[in-house]
């Protein structure tokens, strides 16, 4: 069964908590299956909780309606990410791709960008490799700038691979996040990957020097 849309005199009484104060759960449920971001947001963070109890205990379909949400309500939420990491290897593309948007927008952990490092290097499927890559340079909206060097040296890294897409998306990745190159170019000889990926860990280093 899906939920109407909550519109109109509903969604007055859903503002003011009369209906939360009713059944906050079932409407969490109906919230989810109409997809209403305003209301949830509404409601705030004290339905998080129900959204990663239905997230874990859902099918493949609900777990990426409520990855979809967690990702536009950006909530920060330990529970939410452990919830998410269980299913950043899974092999249902449609839930891997909005598992790894939702990460980095519910969490600041060192596991997040790693799981994400991981799949943007290692999975054998290309598209797969750049959705990770999406992830790691648009959505780690609650990186410190400390928290920022474990992204940094992991896409400074991977700009070593033996893999050129895998160079060519690191080196995206990092544009989105620095606005330099420094010269690096993944098809280029080797010789000279080399040399930009030293002036990349030169400025790494100098990056961490002045946090």
């Amino acid at each position: 069964m899906r939920y109407p849309r909550i519109v109109g005199l509903w969604s007055i009484l859903l503002l003011s908590g009369l209906l939360v104060a009713a059944s906050p759960n079932s409407l969490v449920v109906a919230l989810i299956a109409g997809e209403d971001v305003a209301a949830l947001k509404a409601l705030g963070p004290q339905v998080l909780p129900e959204m990663v109890r239905l997230y874990s205990s859902g099918d493949t379909a609900q777990r990426r309606r409520i990855a979809g949400l967690l990702y536009r309500l950006s909530w920060k939420s330990s529970e939410a990410a452990t919830a998410l990491l269980r299913d950043v290897e899974t092999e249902d593309v449609g839930l891997r791709i909005s598992v790894q948007y939702a990460l980095g927008r519910v969490s600041d952990q060192p596991a997040v960008v790693d799981a994400l490092l991981r799949n943007m290097v290692g999975d054998p499927d290309p598209f797969l490799r750049d959705k990770a890559a999406c992830a790691l340079a648009y959505d780690q909206v609650h990186l410190s700038e400390a928290a920022k060097v474990r992204l940094y040296d992991g896409l400074i890294r991977a700009l070593a691979s033996e893999v050129e897409q895998v160079r060519a998306i690191a080196i995206q990745a990092l544009g989105v996040h620095t606005g330099q190159r420094k010269g690096f170019f993944p098809e280029a000889p080797i010789e000279k990957r080399r040399a930009a990926i030293a002036r990349w860990q030169k400025w790494l280093a100098e990056y961490k020097e002045n946090l």
